[in-house]
């Protein structure tokens, strides 16, 4: 992510205007973060998926269900290894 200063900021708003587009732009005040300039459609993105989200003790029955029955496919089974 690309970081700037609010002074570079402000120097340089159309550069990070146009980098905005393509990534998010970290704005920082005295060395913080304090805000992060973003395409308009990755705003809308985010607030989406915000949206789809559910409290995992409001999961349905019917997918806990599917959860303890699923298997891992042998062949990933290297990965518990990465847990250990």
């Amino acid at each position: 992510m690309t970081q700037a200063s609010a002074l570079e900021f402000q120097r340089r708003f159309g550069e990070f205007q146009h980098q905005a587009q393509r990534e998010p732009v970290e704005i920082t005040r005295h060395g913080r973060r304090e805000f992060v300039l973003m395409s308009a459609n990755h705003y809308d993105w985010l607030v989406a998926a915000a949206k789809r989200t559910h409290r995992t003790d409001e999961t349905p029955a019917v997918v806990l269900n599917a959860i303890e029955r699923a298997a891992m496919d042998p062949k990933h089974a290297v990965l518990d290894e990465l847990l250990k």
